[in-house]
C-alpha cells in the first residue's frame, strides 16, 4: 500500500505469526467483513508469458493496448528473440537497470527450452539474476520464502538449466565479478523458492480484445499473462475452502480480499489451486506441486 493509503485507512488488519502445523501464517487483527480489501501487494519478481511477449508490460504485466504500443517508450529490442515492452514511463524507469542487463544477452535457447518443456520458473530465475547483476535486488532477497522439496529427477533437470543460464551470461560477456553469486547451490535454492511461491497472474478481462488474447494464450498453454513472486502473499497458507482470495485487476499488483466474514485472530488462507477440483485431484496437485497433504476441513470430509 502507498503511504497515503496507509495513512487514510490505517495499517492492514493482519499480522504474521507461527501456526500450529503449517509454519508461518497470516492472521486477522480485527474483524474483517466479507468482500473487504485486506491489503495490496507489489511483486518482488515478475516475468511475462512467452506467449505474449509484445502484449504485456515487462514490469507490471499489464496488457498493452494500441496507444501503449505506439508510444515512443513502449518497446525495446534485445538480443535474439527478446523484446521488452512497457505500459508507461514509470514501469520503464523502475525496470531500467534490470532490462539493460537482460537485453545484453541472447535468451533464445532458454526461451526455446521453456517453451518445449512448458517451464516458467526458469524464466523468473533468469529475471531475478538480472536484477541482482543490475544491483536492484540482493542475491539473498528471497531467502525468507519457504523452499519446495526437490525430487532427484528435478535436481538433475535443474543442473542442466543452471549450466544453460551460466553459458548464456558467459556468451553475453557479463563481468564474472557480477555473477559470482550464481553458483549451482544458489540457483537450486532460488528455483526451489520460486517454484512454491510463484503466482500465476490471470487478469480480469476488461475488453473483448482481452478475451481473445486470453483465448489465444490458452491455445499456447500459457493462459496467464505471466508469473510473479510476492513477499506477504507468499506467507498465506492453503485451504481448499479459503476465507481469502487474490485478485489481479489490470496488473500484477495483487489485491487480497475477504471471501466471507472473518473473526479477529482467525488465520487468513487462500487456495493454491482450482477449488472446483475433486478431492483426489486436489491432493495429487498439492502433494506433487507443493509437497504437503492437505488436511483442511473440506479434505478431511473427502469433499
Amino acid at each position: 500500500m502507498s503511504a497515503e493509503a496507509v495513512g487514510a485507512r490505517g495499517a492492514p488488519p493482519i499480522r504474521v505469526s507461527l501456526t500450529d502445523s503449517a509454519g508461518r501464517g497470516v492472521f486477522a487483527t480485527r474483524v474483517i467483513g466479507s468482500g473487504e480489501l485486506i491489503h495490496t501487494a507489489k511483486p518482488l519478481v515478475t516475468h511475462p508469458s512467452l506467449a505474449l511477449p509484445d502484449r504485456v508490460c515487462y514490469y507490471c504485466l499489464k496488457k498493452l493496448n494500441r496507444d501503449d504500443l505506439s508510444s515512443s517508450f513502449s518497446s525495446l529490442k534485445g538480443e535474439g528473440d527478446s523484446s521488452y515492452c512497457f505500459c508507461g514511463e514509470e514501469c520503464r524507469d523502475i525496470s531500467k537497470a534490470c532490462y539493460e542487463v537482460e537485453s545484453k544477452a541472447d535468451w533464445s535457447l532458454i526461451h526455446d527450452h521453456c517453451r518445449a518443456q512448458n517451464l516458467k520458473y526458469l524464466l523468473m530465475v533468469k529475471r531475478f539474476v538480472c536484477m541482482v547483476i543490475s544491483g536492484t535486488a540482493s542475491a539473498n532477497g528471497l531467502d525468507i520464502l519457504q523452499p519446495a522439496t526437490l525430487l532427484p529427477g528435478t535436481v538433475s533437470q535443474m543442473e542442466e538449466e543452471f549450466e544453460l543460464l551460466k553459458w548464456t551470461l558467459l556468451e553475453a560477456k557479463v563481468d564474472e565479478k557480477l555473477t559470482g553469486f550464481l553458483t549451482k547451490h544458489w540457483y537450486m535454492g532460488i528455483l526451489a523458492r520460486i517454484r512454491i511461491n510463484a503466482f500465476r497472474i490471470e487478469l480480469v478481462a476488461a475488453s473483448y480484445e482481452d478475451i481473445l488474447a486470453s483465448a489465444a494464450a490458452s491455445v499456447a498453454a500459457q493462459a496467464a499473462v505471466g508469473s510473479a513472486v510476492y513477499m506477504l502473499p507468499s506467507l498465506y497458507n492453503h485451504d481448499c475452502d479459503p476465507n481469502t482470495h487474490i485478485v489481479w485487476i489490470d496488473s500484477a499488483f495483487a489485491k487480497l480480499k475477504a471471501l466471507r466474514h472473518i473473526e479477529e485472530g482467525e488465520e487468513l488462507r487462500i487456495c493454491y489451486l482450482d477449488a472446483s477440483m475433486d478431492f483426489d485431484a486436489r491432493q495429487k496437485v498439492l502433494s506433487e506441486g507443493f509437497g504437503f497433504q492437505c488436511r483442511c476441513l473440506r479434505c478431511l470430509s473427502n469433499d
